[in-house]
């Protein structure tokens, strides 16, 4: 017999490549963090003796969800400034707060938060933007989590940075720092086309090719965003990226709710990844991105909760569900993005547009074992016909029981393994005491 680290039974396997396939009563064999086999349950038992055994007889083994976008930190800001418009909510309320706030400490705790609420939820993998990037990265190490950090860049000058430069210095720097990470790694994150001028635009371009970095921007977000950009510049956003060489394989556009057909077909065209952000968008009133007809066009969708205090939590589940709701909607058809797609848009559409697409997002060997265990067996999931669209329709984040990332068990039979939930809580009510005098 082969000697592993970790076998894991399930009543389903649910591997996401091909689309809808099922296994039913199967096993994952993990070693050295990677999946080594996927095979039935009774000949995993003959084939491989596992340090450890999970027998999980009435759950879904699904890959782990990809929160394509997020602003980790600002959960420590959730529910602070609910039911604005996006400029009021951002001007008058969240950009002041977090230049009173945001801190080294502000960013690693909210991160931490985040970390652990997402966990709780599935996710085994984010990208990131926000200030103070390496207290990002500094919370997914201490973690044992898969991230993105990227590498922000505004015109204006925060508590992180002054200017350009500094934010550019300041982002290489830690680049360098996580070269060789194993969980952790730097993308490039400009912050939207009205806020980033076209010199540093321009210089981030070259900057990621030589360094084969992907490039995350907030783009076509709500219908004000691209009103003024064309009034003052007679351009479009996208139009703007175009001529500086943003719109490639190594762009995520994020929200992307405005969007005629000439630029549907110019970002196809360009194989730009857009990332999707539902429940943000509807709470904000951005607008709707046109999934169906991006998915149509042959574009890489993935799926982001943006902030938790513009969404106002960080539920892949939530967001998977109401992706493919929401497809269906704006569309008008009902067949639009179905249940095994939608879960493809929150795992491996979600690596490919994070470059990680030949290392998890699926559940298929030589790949990380980065695995969620989906309890099934309740009344809310009864009966079950089609677990895929059981999981999509029916399930949620509370139904998620166990999860690895590289194999490490960071949540097991619910509980938490590398983070301290009493005192995340604690911390977070420590920051609201600070934070709502001001308020």
């Amino acid at each position: 017999m082969s000697q592993v680290e970790t076998l894991i039974h399930a009543r389903w396997i649910i591997p996401v490549v091909p689309d809808n396939l099922v296994l039913e009563h199967h096993a994952l064999a993990i070693d050295e963090g990677r999946i080594v086999a996927i095979l039935p349950s009774a000949q995993a038992d003959q084939q491989f003796q596992a340090k450890t055994v999970h027998r999980l007889d009435h759950h879904a083994l699904i890959p782990g969800l990809v929160n394509s976008h997020t602003h980790a930190a600002m959960s420590l800001m959730r529910g602070l400034a609910d039911d604005l418009h996006l400029m009021d909510w951002l001007n008058n309320h969240i950009w002041p707060a977090e230049a009173k706030w945001v801190s080294p400490e502000f960013v690693y705790e909210g991160t931490q938060l985040a970390i652990a609420e997402m966990i709780r939820g599935g996710t085994t993998c984010f990208n990131d933007m926000y200030f103070f990037p390496e207290q990002t990265a500094r919370a997914a190490d201490h973690a044992g989590m898969r991230a993105r950090v990227s590498l922000i860049m505004i015109d204006f000058p925060s508590a992180y940075a002054g200017n350009a430069d500094e934010y550019l210095r300041k982002g290489l720097e830690l680049h360098d720092q996580l070269h060789h990470h194993p969980l952790v790694g730097c993308a490039f994150g400009p912050h939207a086309p009205y806020t980033v001028s076209d010199a540093p635009l321009q210089r981030i371009v070259t900057l990621a090719e030589e360094l084969d970095l992907q490039i995350q921007m907030h783009v076509h977000e709500t219908a004000h965003e691209v009103a003024e950009a064309a009034n003052t510049s007679g351009k479009r956003p996208i139009e703007r990226l175009k001529n500086l060489g943003l719109l490639s394989p190594r762009l995520q556009a994020v929200h992307m709710t405005q969007l005629t057909d000439e630029e549907i077909e110019l970002i196809a065209k360009n194989r730009v990844h857009v990332v999707h952000c539902p429940e943000s968008n509807l709470k904000l009133a951005s607008g709707f991105c046109p999934v169906d007809k991006l998915i149509k066009a042959g574009i890489n969708v993935a799926l982001g909760t943006d902030g938790a205090a513009s969404n106002n939590d960080l539920d892949l589940f939530g967001e998977m569900r109401m992706a493919a709701l929401l497809a269906k909607a704006v569309s008008g058809d009902a067949s639009a993005l179905p249940a095994a797609t939608a879960l493809r848009v929150a795992t491996l559409n979600g690596a490919k547009a994070l470059g990680l697409e030949t290392e998890i997002g699926s559940l298929q060997v030589g790949k990380w074992a980065d695995v969620v265990a989906v309890h099934m067996e309740s009344i809310e999931t009864q009966p079950i016909y089609h677990p895929v669209s059981q999981l999509v329709y029916a399930t949620g984040r509370d139904k998620v029981r166990d999860v690895w990332v590289a194999g490490r068990h960071l949540l097991k039979d619910g509980l938490l393994t590398t983070l301290d939930e009493q005192s995340l809580i604690q911390k977070a009510g420590q920051w609201r005491a600070r934070i709502q005098p001001s308020q």
